[in-house]
């Protein structure tokens, strides 16, 4: 067994797993977080995107031991003050939801894509960076809407604080 500490969504926790647990499986079993999805059990479906450290990590792909030390936000870490974040709004705005299943991972590789660009996107970027994230319900066109929408709200929002 291996000792897992972490500090996840603003909270250090501590916990035991076998050597083999991944990430995915300590987050939602021994935290008792279930918005980080389990698709498809081999890296290609991104339900099950979080961030390890501020990056975008399928974490059906790392080990729980491997992440010890980490810092890792959810998607239940993601809004602040009981405030959704301006991704979460921009979906629900932009009808961006069908079933639910990959929105946590599809929420989570935006946020990541939108601080990597922090001056904006454009919708070939988007598309091509949302590619390692499977929807099996739409054609993508409303959650490509949704990541431009909170793109461009995020960057305009940047600019008037600065």
């Amino acid at each position: 067994m291996a000792k897992v500490e972490l500090f996840v969504n603003g909270r250090a926790v501590t916990g035991e797993a076998e050597d083999r647990t991944l990430l995915v499986h300590f987050l939602r079993e021994n935290l008792g977080l279930t918005g980080t999805h389990v698709g498809c059990d081999t890296s290609q479906c991104g339900a099950c995107v979080v961030h390890v450290d501020g990056r975008a990590v399928k974490s059906c792909t790392m080990l729980a031991a491997q992440a010890s030390g980490s810092t890792v936000m959810t998607i239940e870490g993601l809004s602040a003050n009981g405030e959704l974040h301006p991704l979460q709004v921009a979906f629900r705005e932009n009808h961006a939801l069908q079933c639910g299943f990959c929105t946590p991972g599809m929420i989570m590789s935006s946020a990541d894509m939108i601080r990597r660009h922090p001056n904006g996107l454009d919708e070939a970027t988007v598309r091509a960076e949302l590619e390692g994230n499977i929807c099996r319900c739409t054609g993508y066109h409303n959650i490509v809407k949704a990541v431009l929408d909170a793109s461009d709200k995020m960057s305009k929002a940047a600019v008037k604080a600065a």
